[in-house]
């Protein structure tokens, strides 16, 4: 096997096909003038923190990389690059093969790895994959190109940690999610390791009942069943934990689950067992926590609208809108294409929705509009460049006047 994980110094070589797929003049525009665009009756304020972060953009810089030193091969990307529908298009437009989950023989849901072989190359991306699936892509003898990002990486080792030395790792994030699927997996590393995800606050405190005596366990085991190791026993497995968290949550959530546990370990059984047997990190990458932060700073504005882009998967997109969405009418679109200037209208789906929804006359209001704009790490500045652009429109504004 052959294992890469720092490119293949082709960045030059890439660079331009990079620029022509993402870059965004009109992002470039924003930032250029103290990330505030004015035309007509509409002013546009581009949160100081958006878009690609630096674990996508390496990610993604990889991929292409990948296909022009394997131009003749067979490339296998695990799952999606990121969670962006434009940049997961582009790939499959440049030969890169998608190895979607399915239904294994045995009824487990994972990845089928039975067509690849030793002569293929295979891009694991930035959530990284589970222990199990790199043991898998390691015996297979086919070139392993990693692009999972360095602030899961540190996560894994926090795990990794709690496992070792005897703890439970208890993970906010989604129990389905690539990256918090690899991350549980990492207690695999020792014997007797054990997991437990809880989803948000509310899970959280039913693991703190628990923990303090005033859980049903049948109750309980059934609740958790998808998000605890195998064999977990909660009688056992909650009496030593460690917090960890999917890198891409909502940071102030995974701070107070913490400290939620922590509390809870104390009332049950006292100070000096907590400071023994207790142990909490924040481990919210930096990207994530710049982009929450500087939501929170433009929301400190008069705005009347604030429009988040980036996919519907996208667990950092969707964290930025819950949060937008506290203090004014937000909008989630998955694309720029879910703005339609013609009709006045707007598919987007709204905080806590299982799908989309449609509003006519999102932008009707007399002006004048101040709106905000953010984007997830996974979005490119050309996708969010194409969105601020149907912002004017919408409002019979020609863009290209703006500059």
């Amino acid at each position: 096997m052959t294992y890469v994980r720092k490119g293949f110094g082709l960045r030059a070589e890439v660079q331009e096909l990079l620029a022509a797929d993402y870059t965004g003049h009109l992002v470039d525009l924003l930032t250029s003038r103290d990330y505030t665009l004015t035309a007509g009756d509409v002013t546009i304020r581009l949160a100081r923190e958006f878009g690609f972060c630096y674990g996508v953009d390496r990610a993604v810089d990889y991929a292409y990389q990948t296909r022009a030193k394997f131009p003749d091969r067979r490339i296998f990307l695990v799952g999606e690059i990121i969670h962006n529908p434009h940049v997961n298009t582009r790939l499959d437009e440049m030969g890169i093969r998608f190895l979607l989950p399915t239904t294994l023989p045995d009824g487990r849901t994972g990845f089928d790895f039975s067509d690849v072989t030793a002569e293929d190359v295979v891009l694991i991306p930035a959530f990284g994959v589970t222990i199990g699936d790199f043991e898998t892509l390691r015996a297979l003898g086919c070139v392993l190109v990693d692009t999972t990002c360095g602030s899961v990486l540190n996560v894994w080792k926090r795990v990794d940690s709690y496992a070792r030395d005897g703890l439970t790792a208890l993970i906010h994030g989604k129990f389905y999610h690539e990256e918090t699927r690899a991350t549980a997996s990492q207690v695999q590393k020792h014997a007797g390791g054990t997991y437990i995800v809880v989803r948000d606050m509310t899970e959280a405190r039913i693991v703190c009942d628990y923990i303090e005596g005033r859980g049903d366990r049948a109750a309980f085991l059934e609740r958790f069943a998808k998000a605890i190791s195998p064999g977990f026993d909660p009688d056992r497995d909650l009496r030593r934990i460690g917090v960890a968290n999917q890198t891409t949550m909502l940071a102030r959530e995974s701070l107070a689950i913490g400290e939620e546990v922590g509390r809870a370990m104390e009332r049950a059984h006292g100070a000096e067992y907590r400071r023994e047997h207790f142990r909490t990190f924040d481990t919210i990458c930096s990207a994530t926590q710049d982009r929450q932060d500087a939501i929170v700073e433009l929301l400190r504005e008069p705005l009347d609208v604030m429009l988040v882009i980036g996919g519907y998967n996208s667990s950092n997109t969707m964290s930025l809108a819950a949060l937008c969405a506290e203090k004014v009418a937000t909008y989630h679109v998955e694309d720029a294409r879910c703005i339609d200037p013609e009709r006045g209208t707007i598919r987007h789906k709204p905080v806590g929705a299982a799908g989309e929804a449609e509003c006519a006359g999102w932008l009707s209001a007399p002006g004048p509009l101040r709106i905000g704009v953010t984007a997830g790490a996974s979005t490119p500045n050309n996708k969010i460049g194409e969105a601020v652009a149907l912002i004017f429109a919408t409002r019979g504004i020609d863009a290209a006047a703006v500059a």
